[in-house]
């Protein structure tokens, strides 16, 4: 029962931390939380991922982005996973940041399918700007937050498995 409502708190959290950074542009903790998760728990990280993405349809409504997000924070998420002994910032730093830069071209695939190839590469190379700034605010993010975050997850867990 303990380690279900941590998985809920901490989806709810990462929709809510998105939530108050959503002015800056690509910028967000998503991808940090994303890979703590991964590396914390394992597979069980969809959990409080799919908890976030639930968040984010109920509360923007559905489309065609919902598909990406079915997905893309799976990819993540399995990186992490096949990381998770890097002990290092700037290992989890370099994957964020790469992330961030290949998040346009993640989300091209589906839009093949949508209008096309030449739709979706035109989507995709228009948003390079933006995946740059994503790049950036992902490599930063997980630089300066992912020992705390990490430490405090970790702290967090044990509470909840010893209960």
């Amino acid at each position: 029962m303990g380690e279900m409502v941590l998985f809920g708190m901490l989806g709810a959290l990462t929709f809510g931390l998105k939530f108050c950074m959503a002015a800056l542009p690509n910028i967000e903790p998503v991808s940090l939380l994303v890979m703590l998760f991964a590396s914390v728990f394992g597979w069980r990280a969809l959990y409080p991922v799919y908890v976030y993405v639930a968040m984010e349809i109920l509360w923007f409504g559905l489309g065609t982005w919902n598909i990406n997000y079915l997905y893309i924070w799976a990819i993540l998420a399995l990186a992490a996973i096949l990381l998770r002994k890097m002990e290092q910032p700037l290992g989890w730093a370099l994957l964020s940041g790469v992330f961030g830069l290949c998040f346009g071209a993640l989300c091209a695939i589906v839009d093949v399918f949508i209008g096309g190839i030449s739709y979706a590469v035109t989507k995709w190379l228009s948003g390079i700007p933006f995946d740059i700034a994503h790049c950036v605010g992902n490599f930063i993010i997980a630089l300066v937050m992912w020992k705390p975050m990490s430490a405090l997850l970790d702290k967090l867990y044990g509470r909840v498995k010893r209960k």
